[in-house]
């Protein structure tokens, strides 16, 4: 059976997030003083009392607003709210009940939700008597906490628990690829997820860094489990100018670490540039798996030459990286978007594989036999065996006499035969070098 969704929902800045993570015990979603921090949905599963369920924060919900941003953000609440089989209305004790709680408050009685409303920053007891008023909302009586401080909590999830009817059971899960959406700011991130959910997951404006959380989602396509994060664009540190996109870059990061495969979107019209250079070499220095999406290729004049025209050029530009696959995409017209899903995966499976060590020294054998390293300061260099000790990124022990004379453009060489012999699509190789006891 699905686990149920708790869903957090409240006007700007009452302390949605700080609840959120509170009630998760561990830092998940962006915390700032500043309202209108928290833009999407952020998913997060937890248990409390052997009851197991999801809980969701969104952004500040703002009824009547007619900027762009607080609209989009009051759609992704109405979404959450849709989903919930228990609604959070937060309210911030200090400020008592605005006009939009009401209106918050109205709306939830005309959709039939089962509403806990809970008060929050009531920092000390003496706060208590603040609470009261709230009854107003017309939602039952309000459950006083603090989310910075963590008072009522353990009360806030055993009611939580007594809400849900019966006890959860959690599904088995098939194994999941976990794929991080990255990329500079605005290479069309959101979109990209948005045409594989077939839905508006998360917002998307033609604004850079609208995604400031990671969020995870999972699909299932071809009997094959995915959790997609779509994360905020990796911006320069020079950039980089106040807390919250400093710590959603280090978000980015993490969500580069928590990943199996990497899928690096960068600009058919603008090309490669000095940035997305960089997010690629940061996958490619934490071991991850790798596909870049060349995304907005609809916008392209093209004629029979022009993919492999930009794959020359790409290759010349990040010689690095040329075990990564491309593939040409537009998240606009859904191009090729479901066929890159079908290329992580065999990157993924390239991860995973692991070589016989009989295949392996057969093959890799001849190839230092027919080339051997170069002596160094007159002393002869042997490698007399080697193994694949782990994969995920597949790595490879060489025995030698002397390992540490091996230059580098030799283990360069040798990774370009177990390339050519064994393939590893789209990960990184690594080599270890041992002394022969």
């Amino acid at each position: 059976m699905p686990l149920p969704i708790i869903a957090i929902i409240g006007r700007p800045n009452v302390g949605k997030s700080t609840l959120f993570n509170r009630l998760l015990k561990r830092r998940m979603a962006v915390v700032d003083d500043k309202p209108g921090v928290t833009r999407d949905r952020n998913y997060a599963f937890t248990t409390w009392n052997r009851k197991e369920f999801y809980l969701v924060d969104t952004g500040g919900f703002v009824p009547e607003s007619r900027i762009e941003m607080e609209r989009l953000v009051k759609a992704q609440a109405e979404i959450a709210i849709s989903e919930a089989d228990l609604v959070l209305f937060l309210v911030d004790v200090k400020v008592g009940a605005q006009n939009i709680d009401l209106e918050i408050a109205n709306r939830l009685r005309k959709m039939e939700k089962k509403v806990l409303l809970v008060a929050n920053k009531v920092d000390h007891q003496k706060d208590e008597a603040d609470v009261h008023p709230l009854n107003k909302l017309g939602l039952g009586e309000p459950m006083p906490v603090s989310g910075l401080n963590g008072r009522n909590i353990g009360e806030l999830l055993d009611l939580i628990s007594q809400s849900l009817l019966e006890e959860s059971v959690r599904e088995e899960i098939k194994e999941s690829i976990r794929v991080a959406v990255i990329g500079r700011p605005n290479v069309g991130k959101s979109s990209f997820v948005n045409a594989l959910l077939g839905q508006e997951k998360l917002i998307v404006a033609e604004t850079p860094g609208t995604t400031r959380d990671s969020i995870d989602t999972e699909i299932e396509i071809h009997n094959q489990n995915y959790t997609l994060i779509d994360t905020a664009g990796l911006r320069r540190k020079s950039k980089i100018k106040n807390g919250i996109e400093y710590y959603t870059s280090l978000r980015t990061l993490r969500s580069i670490q928590r990943c199996d495969v990497a899928l690096v979107l960068i600009e058919a019209q603008v090309g490669l540039v000095n940035q997305d250079v960089k997010i690629i070499a940061e996958v490619n220095d934490l071991k991850k798996g790798m596909v870049i999406g060349v995304n907005k290729w609809d916008l392209i004049e093209k004629n029979g030459t022009t993919a492999d025209y930009y794959t020359k050029r790409i290759r010349r530009e990040m010689p690095f990286v040329d075990h990564v696959p491309l593939i040409y995409v537009s998240a606009k017209t859904k191009q090729r978007v479901g066929a890159s899903l079908n290329l992580i995966s065999q990157v993924y499976n390239e991860r995973k594989k692991r070589i016989d060590t009989r295949e392996l020294n057969e093959e890799l054998g001849k190839d230092i036999k027919r080339k051997p390293p170069a002596a160094v300061k007159g002393k002869y260099i042997k490698i007399y065996y080697f193994t694949q000790t782990d994969i995920e990124p597949p790595t490879f022990v060489f025995f030698s006499n002397y390992p540490e004379l091996l230059q580098k453009s030799y283990l360069r060489y040798l990774e370009n035969r177990i390339r050519e012999h064994f393939g590893f699509m789209g990960t990184p190789i690594r080599i270890k070098i041992k002394k022969r006891q």
